[in-house]
């Protein structure tokens, strides 16, 4: 018989490969996405109200994760913000 070669335990759990996820769905995916899809139903010159008190992470972060999601969609977005609102709009296309 052979010497058995003594390992270390793992650091960390595993788990089987065909089991991970795929893809980026960052903490903000869930209200970005409903940003983007009430955007696709407002009309121009409307701008959305969304309360600060329900960004979780912050309206710093969910402004990033909405600037990454709209740059990577081709969208042009403005954004405002007050004490109590994140204020998001379509911005219309600006004559060449």
């Amino acid at each position: 018989m052979g010497a058995r070669v003594k390992k270390d335990p793992l650091n960390f759990s595993t788990m089987s490969q065909l089991d991970v996820p795929q893809g980026r769905n960052g903490k903000h995916k869930i209200i970005v996405t409903a940003i983007l899809s009430d955007l696709d139903q407002i009309k121009e010159g409307v701008a959305l109200k969304v309360p600060l008190v329900q960004l979780a992470e912050g309206k710093e972060k969910v402004r990033s994760a909405l600037n990454r999601a709209t740059r990577k969609s081709g969208r042009r977005v403005a954004t405002a913000t007050d004490a109590d609102f994140l204020y998001v709009w379509n911005q219309g296309q600006q004559s060449a």
